[in-house]
């Protein structure tokens, strides 16, 4: 009965301890990824566009997504524009499914703060909030 327990023990303790390396390097690798991810806040996804989908906004959003964003998103938006690295190649802002997990306020920010890698530009320096709202509206007709 003892030798049970004790080995019963053992085999609780090495389960204990694989979960808690599986944990760590899942942390580590998290901490990897949020290093080089989006710089998202907490209201991203609850965040709406301020502006109504005019046509002088998509116009102007238009304009300002042809001379900030096609050089690597292409004219259309599918990611293929002349700058785009194509070992990570930019988003394929066509996509509807992009919608649902790219809400406004998401959009934005990415477009804001941009990321390290894979590479895209912070145009926080460049453009107001207003114009990256303008782009915001603009692209939401990209989708099919």
């Amino acid at each position: 009965m003892a030798v049970m327990r004790r080995s019963h023990f053992v085999a609780t303790s090495l389960f204990l301890a694989i979960v808690g390396l599986i944990s760590l390097v899942s942390l580590d690798s998290l901490a990897g990824a949020q290093s080089t991810s989006w710089t998202l806040p907490p209201t991203a996804l609850e965040e709406k566009s301020p502006l109504t989908p005019a046509a002088d906004v998509l116009k102007k959003g238009k304009a300002l997504f042809g001379s900030n964003c096609r050089r690597c998103h292409g004219p259309e938006g599918k990611g293929d524009g002349p700058d785009g690295n194509p070992d990570t190649p930019p988003a394929d802002l066509t996509l509807s499914a992009r919608a649902a997990a790219n809400p406004d306020g998401v959009v934005f920010y990415k477009v804001w703060n941009g990321r390290t890698k894979p590479a895209m530009p912070a145009f926080k320096s460049q453009l107001t909030k207003n114009d990256v709202w303008l782009i915001v509206e603009y692209v939401k007709t990209l989708r099919n």
